[in-house]
C-alpha cells in the first residue's frame, strides 16, 4: 500500500469510527456502506411500483394489506397505479415515486409492489445524494435488481434482494425475512434449504447444495438477478464485483442463455475478480431437448475460476426465498455448502 492509499484508508477508518459508517473492502469501491434502521411494527413503509404494473388495482391493495400484517402503515407512491402498457407509467414519474419516499421522514422503508420490466430506464433519474443522505430499507427481487446494485454502487445504501409486497409470504420466507431485517444477529445463515425429516429412505432431493469448487471466502454482497446484473455492464451503474461474493439467480432462461450471460460476465473479466460465487435457484428454464443442463452450464463458466463456487441457495423466483442483503460482508463457505452474514445489516 503506498502513501496515498494508506491516507486514504486513515481517514475512512476515522469517519468509521466516528459515524459507524463501515468502509467497503479494499479492491471493491470508496463508497461508505449506509445500514438503514431495521423494521419495526408500527413502522411507515412506502410502497411504489419501479417496474412493471399491477394487473388490476386489487393487487396494489393486496400488497397494501400484506404490509399492514407485519404491523406497517402504508403509504403509496403517488404513481403505483399508473400503467403504461408493460411499465408503470412514466419513467421520470416512476423514480420520483421512489425519491419522494426517500425525502419523506415519516416514511422508514421502502418496498416495491413487483418486478418485470422498466427499472433500468429510470436509473439516471433517481436523486443518489438524496438515497445517501437517507439510508432506508429498499426491498424488492427481479428486476428490482437493477435498483438494488445502482443505489449500493452510487451510494453505499444496503438494499434488499427478497420478496416483493405482490405476493404472500411463505413460512420460510416469512423467517429469513424476520432475521435479516426485524431480529438481526452479529452472524446469521441464510438461504439454507427449508428443514425436512430425514429418515430411512428419506433425504432431500428438492432444495441440494452443488458444489463446484471448493474453498472459503469472504467479501461484501452483490448481484441478484443475472439478466439485470449482465445488462448494467459497461452503464454508470454496473456492479463491482472485486473482492465480492456474488449471488445469482434467474427464471425462464433457457440454458443457452445463462451461458451466454455468464460468458459475457467471463469475457468482460467480472466473474474472475469475484471472491466467490453463490448461486441461488434458475427456476422454469425453457429445454428443447438439445441442450446442456444448468448445472452443467455454471460448471463450465465457474468452476475453473479457482474460488469458491455453489449453487443452489434458496434465492431467487421461488415461494421460499431468503433475503440477502446487498453490500453485508458475508463468508461463503463452499465445502460445507452455506452463506453466512458477518454483520447485521441493519442498525
Amino acid at each position: 500500500m503506498n502513501r496515498r492509499d494508506l491516507i486514504r484508508a486513515g481517514i475512512a477508518a476515522t469517519v468509521a469510527s466516528a459515524t459507524g459508517l463501515a468502509p467497503l473492502a479494499a479492491g471493491a469501491d470508496s463508497q461508505t456502506v449506509r445500514k438503514p434502521r431495521r423494521l419495526r411494527a408500527g413502522n411507515t413503509v412506502g410502497l411504489v411500483a419501479p417496474a412493471s404494473p399491477a394487473s388490476e388495482d386489487e393487487v396494489i391493495r393486496f400488497a397494501g394489506d400484506l404490509l399492514r400484517s407485519f404491523g406497517f402503515r402504508v403509504k403509496e407512491g403517488k404513481h403505483l397505479y399508473d400503467r403504461t402498457l408493460y411499465l408503470a407509467g412514466d419513467d421520470r414519474d416512476r423514480a420520483s415515486d421512489i425519491n419522494a419516499m426517500f425525502a419523506d421522514d415519516s416514511v422508514d422503508a421502502v418496498f416495491a409492489l413487483r418486478g418485470g420490466y422498466g427499472t433500468q430506464r429510470m436509473l439516471p433519474y433517481l436523486d443518489y445524494d438524496l438515497i445517501r443522505a437517507n439510508p432506508k430499507v429498499f426491498i424488492g427481487n427481479s428486476d428490482i435488481t437493477g435498483t438494488l446494485i445502482a443505489m449500493h454502487e452510487k451510494t453505499g445504501l444496503v438494499g434488499f434482494h427478497g420478496p416483493s409486497a405482490g405476493g404472500n409470504y411463505s413460512d420460510y420466507a416469512l423467517a429469513e425475512f424476520r432475521k435479516v431485517l426485524m431480529e438481526p444477529g452479529d452472524r446469521t445463515r441464510i438461504g439454507e434449504a427449508p428443514a425436512i425429516e430425514v429418515r430411512e429412505g428419506r433425504v432431500e432431493k428438492k432444495n441440494r447444495i452443488t458444489r463446484f469448487s471448493g474453498g472459503v471466502a469472504e467479501g461484501r454482497l452483490t448481484g441478484g438477478n443475472l439478466t439485470i446484473v449482465s445488462t448494467l455492464m459497461g452503464t454508470p451503474y454496473e456492479p463491482d464485483f472485486r473482492g465480492r461474493i456474488v449471488f445469482l439467480e434467474d427464471v425462464s432462461e433457457a440454458p443457452y442463455r445463462i451461458d451466454r450471460m455468464l460468458t459475457q460476465l467471463w469475457l468482460a473479466g467480472k466473474l474472475q475478480h469475484a471472491a466467490g460465487i453463490a448461486f441461488g435457484k434458475f427456476t422454469d428454464t425453457e429445454d428443447d431437448g438439445n441442450t446442456f443442463s444448468i448445472e452443467e452450464v455454471l460448471r463450465m463458466r465457474c468452476a475453473s475460476l479457482g474460488i469458491p463456487v455453489i449453487g443452489g441457495l434458496m434465492i431467487g423466483h421461488i415461494s421460499d426465498k431468503t433475503t440477502v442483503p446487498m453490500g453485508i460482508m458475508a463468508r461463503l463457505d463452499a465445502d460445507a455448502g452455506s452463506l453466512e452474514l458477518l454483520e447485521a445489516a441493519v442498525t
